[in-house]
């Protein structure tokens, strides 16, 4: 069964933005979660969900193992009576991590988030792993375009599901809306605003053999649109915010001591069809 439509949101309004005074609940650094403002957000990106036809609406949702992406995606999964898939594919980006300092965060992994999040269906294992050396921005855009080929070749073969949600973070987005459209200008120039939404459908007239790119998918209306959200697009993000240094990314200071710890063998990953009675609850 192909994948019909690939909706992709960021998260909501995080706390960190309002206070200097959080901790993640989960105790992994670098992981605010939503402000009471954000889960008004999500709230209204899932009221969006749900309201749209049901034909359209998707069947599966798909969040980055950070606490604000399934924050957001939890009202989308309770609105449609649908699990929450844990992937670490589309998780937050890091830049490169400076000589010496470390690696970035080690990921919460779906047991640990289970007891937060009781939607969570832990039959869903990864199918990217996102190194935690960092990735410079060239690396960035390859994460998504391998991230996207791997994972609609891995829905189509599971035979489910033509309409899949994902929530994930700015950077992420990006590189996964220019991976699906095959637009290199999207890099430069799309902004992604918190609990912004951009839908994808697959061309019912493209030839290509290819799963992204090119003309196999178009993007519904505006990309990251924000038009259902009370406020409108909050906090927008685009790469041209990143802080550079003679034309590269500029580096990131790793978490103190992990110097020797091992990196996770990063890339897509082996996965098996799960049973089609995980695909629901």
């Amino acid at each position: 069964m192909p994948l019909k439509t690939i909706y992709i949101a960021r998260h909501g309004f995080r706390l960190n933005w309002q206070t200097t005074i959080w901790k993640s609940p989960t105790g992994f650094p670098r992981d605010p979660p939503l402000a009471g403002y954000g889960e008004e957000q999500a709230n209204e990106l899932a009221a969006y969900i749900a309201g749209l036809p049901e034909a359209e609406r998707p069947t599966a949702i798909y969040s980055s193992q950070y606490y604000r992406c399934l924050q957001t995606a939890k009202p989308v999964a309770a609105a449609l009576q649908l699990p929450l898939f844990v992937e670490p594919g589309i998780q937050e980006w890091y830049s490169p991590v400076k000589a010496g300092t470390g690696l970035h965060p080690r990921p919460v992994t779906v047991e640990e988030l289970v007891p937060y999040f009781e939607a969570i269906d832990p039959s869903w294992s990864p199918t990217f792993l996102v190194t935690r050396k960092g990735e410079s921005v060239p690396e960035l855009y390859r994460r998504g375009e391998e991230f996207m080929k791997t994972f609609i070749a891995r829905v189509e073969a599971e035979g489910i599901h033509e309409r899949v949600f994902l929530c994930s973070h700015a950077a992420t987005v990006i590189s996964l809306a220019q991976a699906l459209l095959g637009d290199e200008t999207i890099g430069r120039t799309l902004r992604v605003g918190c609990c912004t939404l951009s839908i994808f459908d697959r061309n019912p007239n493209s030839t290509s053999t290819e799963l992204v790119g090119g003309n196999v998918w178009t993007a519904r209306g505006q990309l990251a649109a924000g038009d259902f959200l009370q406020n409108g697009i909050q906090r927008d993000w685009g790469m041209v915010d990143i802080e550079v240094k003679d034309g590269v990314v500029v580096e990131d200071d790793g978490v103190p001591g992990t110097e020797g710890e091992v990196d996770i063998i990063s890339g897509p990953q082996p996965w098996n069809p799960r049973p089609r009675s995980a695909s629901r609850m």
